[in-house]
């Protein structure tokens, strides 16, 4: 059996969940949100049974010692019954149920995309960026500060660079593009102070969306620079010039060894080719979307995660790190 973790009508997930039943493969797709309630789970450790982990849902009773792979893609919290309306005894029944609920996923003795641990470390930037200079990656000069005075010093530093000032992470309630810097801003640097803010050397060129799978990589060039908004090509995507390309192999084995401390088996990565033809870092969504990089371009993405997932659970085609978690991330390499 292979279970998904992911939400309702991500439709990412909806395509390679259909595609592995129309293998014939047993999927089990689970909904971290439908905990407690909607989903129930049982664990057992005991002498004549052994060690069960039963999970209930609405679709029947499941073993997850039967789980062969598993795939954590976009989640959701679990959700506190309303009738539970103290906010403490609220905090105390989500406390709960995150230590279940984690334990019993994490005590599972199959390969993850991607193991949990190592997904949820591998979110943070900052890491990112520094496993991509050790690997021989080239990463724009970047500040993470809440100092305005230090914020200031970086943006003037040179009058031939610009800078952009991004955020962490894309929240829906709260998207944020990535946007130049302009002489209007530096009245507001004070703000600074009241969250940390990236602020990085702006690298012009052409955007390189690689969606890495397994040991393989596919990638798609998006060239903004002509368009209305060429900072952030994801703001007009559907005015930039697409094509797939292939990578360099120098740079291939230098993003496949960034995976690997990481302990990613998929990411979407993103990248700048400049003009005199370097390969900039950016960022690795460890969660990442592909389905518009595949109907523009046509690369089997969809069919590439199915295939992993389905090599996973046959136990072939594994790959080395597929288990690795956050504490073997700052290892030797």
């Amino acid at each position: 059996m292979i279970l998904v973790i992911s939400y309702p009508g991500e439709e990412h997930t909806d395509d390679v969940v259909a595609r592995l039943e129309r293998r014939g493969l047993d999927v089990l797709r689970i909904d971290l949100a439908d905990f407690p309630g909607r989903t129930g789970l049982s664990c057992t450790w005991n002498s004549s049974e052994g060690t069960q982990v039963k999970i209930s849902t609405p679709d029947g009773t499941f073993d997850l010692q039967d789980v062969r792979a598993a795939w954590w893609r976009r989640v959701r919290h679990p959700t506190v019954d309303p009738a539970i309306t103290d906010p403490n005894a609220a905090a105390f029944v989500l406390s709960e149920t995150n230590e279940a609920v984690d334990g019993m996923l994490d005590s599972l003795d199959c390969p993850w995309m991607n193991p949990r641990a190592a997904d949820n470390a591998a979110h943070h930037k900052p890491l990112q960026w520094t496993v991509a200079r050790q690997v021989g990656l080239a990463v724009p000069d970047t500040l993470v500060t809440t100092d305005p005075d230090h914020a200031r010093r970086f943006i003037q530093r040179s009058s031939g660079c610009q800078t952009v000032f991004k955020a962490f992470i894309a929240i829906a309630d709260a998207w944020r593009e990535t946007r130049l810097v302009e002489a209007s801003d530096l009245d507001h640097l004070e703000s600074v102070r009241l969250a940390p803010v990236i602020f990085q050397d702006y690298v012009p060129g052409v955007d390189l969306r690689i969606i890495h799978v397994g040991e393989k990589f596919y990638t798609a060039e998006l060239d903004a620079r002509s368009t209305s908004y060429p900072v952030d090509m994801r703001m007009v995507i559907g005015e930039a010039n697409v094509r797939s390309v292939t990578l360099p192999e120098s740079v291939e084995e230098r993003l496949l060894a960034l995976q690997k401390r990481l302990g990613l088996v998929y990411g979407a990565i993103d990248m700048r080719r400049t003009e005199t033809g370097e390969y900039v870092f950016l960022e690795v969504n460890p969660a990442g979307q592909w389905l518009f990089v595949e109907s523009l371009t046509g690369l089997p993405i969809s069919q590439a995660v199915a295939d992993q997932l389905e090599s996973m659970a046959n136990g072939m085609n594994c790959s080395p790190y597929s288990k690795v978690t956050a504490s073997a991330i700052g290892g030797s390499h």
